[in-house]
């Protein structure tokens, strides 16, 4: 069904049809809980997942109408650093300058909180800069529960509303004694992000069982989020209406 769908707009007449398909900003865990190896898995592991040929083949599907994508990381209320600045994907040679990019990133010295309330606020204002895109989705991964700033559940409540998505991914602890302890703890954090952070109708959260297994949730969250232009899924316009511009979102005072 989405492979028809998707045909049905690639078929839709669209002259005079500016801006990207999709606005995909990803924000980044770095509070005190990832350490050096994890941070290095997580840039790596999004590098790799960026240029397996199943994501490749999704962010390429339709050049006239291009992804753009942005990264940052984030901790507490006043860190969030840009690494990736919005980057419009058209080639491969555009997705290996990006892989490249992430791959040379260093840490910088961050704060140990973790707010994600805050880190969502970031994400959102990113995403009202790219107002002409058909759908602006946030990609938030975190390994821990929100505890400095503003509440997420008071941020998701101030987007409700806008055309924005925001899906997760959540990262269990990579050393723990007990596997009945380890899936608890995935499945609590998986049940608060789906509670407080997710948003927008699809929006879903993915599980890494630790950040040896990032890469391949990265992977499986991007094949997801990248799988085809549904029609039912644009934030209510037909498709006659798609011609007209989409007004940005709120930006949200940092």
């Amino acid at each position: 069904m989405i492979r028809v769908l998707t045909l049905l707009v690639l078929l839709l007449p669209a002259p005079g049809w500016a801006g990207c398909r999709q606005a995909l900003a990803l924000g980044l865990d770095v509070s005190g809980s990832v350490d050096a190896r994890e941070y290095r898995l997580q840039l790596e592991g999004l590098a790799a997942a960026l240029l397996s040929p199943a994501v490749q083949s999704r962010l390429l599907a339709m050049p006239g109408h291009p992804i753009r994508l942005a990264v940052y990381e984030w901790s507490e209320p006043g860190f969030q650093r840009l690494i990736l600045p919005w980057r419009q994907i058209g080639t491969t040679a555009d997705l290996e300058a990006v892989a490249a990019t992430l791959r040379a990133t260093r840490r910088a010295a961050a704060p140990p909180g973790t707010a994600v309330g805050p880190a969502m606020r970031h994400g959102a204002t990113l995403l009202a800069q790219q107002p002409d895109c058909w759908k602006r989705t946030l990609d938030l991964s975190g390994d821990g529960k929100h505890n400095m700033g503003p509440h997420p559940r008071a941020v998701k409540a101030a987007l409700e509303g806008t055309d924005l998505t925001v899906n997760a991914l959540v990262i269990g602890a990579d050393s723990m004694t007990s596997t009945d302890l380890r899936q608890t703890q995935i499945g609590e954090l998986s049940a608060y992000y789906g509670a407080w952070v997710i948003l927008g109708p699809g929006a879903f959260v993915e599980v890494a069982l630790g950040y040896d297994d990032y890469q391949a949730a990265m992977e499986r969250k991007l094949r997801r989020e990248l799988e085809g232009l549904v029609l039912s899924a644009l934030p209510a316009r037909t498709a006659t209406q798609l011609h007209a511009p989409v007004l940005p979102g709120p930006v949200l005072p940092q």
